[in-house]
């Protein structure tokens, strides 16, 4: 059995501003644990540390059991290189050193490169590489239907997300390593992927850190909760289902306790000036005011105790426009070798949620929606005067690599500096203006893109799981904002709060037909 504990941590960030300070918690063996707080706060950079791919400015980060990461973005290459990146770290060097021998034998086949291939393939076969490649057949099976033999050097781009991220989680959760560390293990997930990780987490015997914004899944996996937030980590030792009371008690406690500071503060400095005016013409009180002195300089040299941390304020103003009657028209519409043809209409105002499992073609249809070149039959339209606005899943944007999030809307948008500062703010984007599209969290990605979709003035909102990577607070304002929205929401989604805000919903089915319902289904 594993464990995670982290004492006095304290990390800087390259400008030298404190984003953990003298941190300190544990999630002890077997414990599902759950890491929350705003975008940006520090989670993913704790986990990180935890992983020991940084190193903190001070304090201690203790571990047993071995550590299993999975990180918010997927990575590139083939299912191979997916399932070695949440390979033990010695089963990944034992794996680049046959790599390399077999390139060398291949190059120069003599005696030397004969024996540094063999040496590597005993090796490998030390590390566990021949037992883990018996894991991952059966974690192929399971989340792809296939055996690993047959797709190892299948491109994972082939794979959508949600069947990514099964496989990995698979390998984690059958893997060797005791601790796990899941950032955002959820995103892709369908409903019945979501269900089927809530259930692997609850039985195993693994103890588990997990980074979501999923209300639901945290409250049926999580049974404890980290929060970080105020530049320091506190811990909720119950379920999500007292999580929120617990954190209002706690910052009503924190903004009392320092009440009584600024107050106790505040009465020994009229003492020390009641003290001094009277001492001046009263030799005898001299004596009394030095100590008073004394008092408030070692009162103030301890320090106010922590500040409860600053609430978040994410205000969003999608405002759309006026279009015609019919929003979005549909006829006898077949994506190719994805969905049989349908057709509907989808008029001015509506919110509707597109669901489904992965693979069913939602995410296709609203890049047709929006403009791509995706392969299709029959017809799908917009009305008069609408203009779409496409909100990406994966946060993949070339156009914004290398760009700081000020830049972006500054040029974009024809903005001053002042005006594109403001509009961050308002998003709470602000103090990373001026940091590349890449280096922000992926809620912070996430919240520039819906600050791009307000500022480009669509009328017709084509998100596709916007709400995976926000969390608790910018989803609620997120969902505020729809409904001020003037204008039409298509939404893809598996986020089961957020789709019950819509007003209707396209049931995208495993068997390729499109159905309408009034509620949503998870069972298609």
């Amino acid at each position: 059995m594993g464990h995670v504990e982290a004492s006095g941590v304290t990390y800087l960030l390259p400008d030298g501003r404190p984003l953990l300070l003298e941190t300190s918690f544990k999630v002890g063996e077997g414990a599902k644990a759950a890491l929350v707080g705003p975008n940006g706060a520090g989670k993913t950079t704790l986990l990180r540390l935890i992983a020991g791919e940084l190193q903190p400015a001070d304090g201690r980060i203790a571990s047993s059991g071995g550590i299993g990461v999975m990180r918010q973005f997927l990575g590139e290459g083939t299912v191979h290189d997916l399932l070695l990146n949440v390979a033990p770290q010695r089963m990944r060097d034992a794996t680049a050193t046959l790599a390399a021998a077999e390139a060398a034998l291949a190059a120069r086949d003599d005696e030397p490169a004969q024996l540094a291939y063999a040496q590597a393939i005993a090796d490998y076969a030390d590390a566990g590489g021949y037992e883990l490649e018996v894991v991952w057949d059966v974690c192929a099976t399971e989340a792809l239907g296939l055996p690993y033999q047959a797709i190892k050097d299948r491109s994972v781009a082939t794979l959508s997300g949600g069947e990514q991220k099964r496989l990995m989680l698979e390998a984690l959760l059958r893997g060797p390593d005791e601790v796990l560390l899941l950032d955002e293990p959820d995103n892709y997930l369908d409903v019945r992927g979501k269900q089927w990780l809530e259930q692997a987490i609850r039985g195993s015997a693994k103890t588990v850190l997990l980074v979501s914004h999923d209300r639901q899944l945290l409250a049926e996996a999580a049974d404890r909760i980290v929060t970080v937030e105020g530049r320091t980590v506190w811990v909720h030792g119950g379920g999500f289902a007292s999580y929120a009371e617990a954190r209002r008690r706690r910052r009503e406690r924190l903004e009392e306790l320092r009440q009584r500071w600024e107050d106790e503060r505040a009465r020994l400095r009229r003492l020390v000036h009641i003290l001094r005016q009277r001492s001046a013409n009263n030799d005898a009180l001299a004596g009394a005011y030095q100590s008073a002195v004394t008092r408030l300089e070692r009162f103030e040299r301890a320090g106010p105790p922590q500040r409860a941390p600053k609430e978040q304020n994410v205000r969003m103003r999608l405002r759309g426009g006026r279009t015609g009657k019919r929003a979005v028209i549909c006829e006898e519409l077949e994506l190719t070798g994805l969905l049989r043809p349908f057709s509907t209409e989808i008029w001015y105002g509506e919110r509707v949620g597109v669901l489904g499992m992965n693979g069913t073609g939602k995410s296709h249809f609203l890049r047709l929606l929006a403009g791509e070149p995706i392969a299709h039959t029959g017809a799908a339209r917009l009305g008069a005067r609408v203009t779409p606005g496409h909100f990406a899943q994966t946060h993949l944007r070339p156009d914004l690599k290398g760009r700081a999030a000020a830049d972006v809307v500054m040029t974009e948008h024809a903005m001053t500096r002042n005006e594109a500062m403001a509009a961050l703010a308002r998003y709470e984007l602000a103090p990373a203006g001026g940091q590349p599209f890449e280096t922000l969290s992926g809620g912070q990605q996430a919240r520039l893109q819906i600050l791009l979709l307000e500022l480009s003035g669509a009328t017709l909102l084509l998100l596709d799981e916007p709400t995976d990577n926000l969390d608790l607070a910018s989803a609620e304002a997120l969902q505020r904002g729809l409904e001020a929205f003037e204008g039409t929401v298509l939404a893809v989604t598996h986020d089961r709060w957020f789709a019950a805000d819509m007003d209707r919903y396209l049931i995208f089915g495993a068997d390729g037909l499109v159905r309408e319902s009034d509620e949503p289904r998870w069972d298609l």
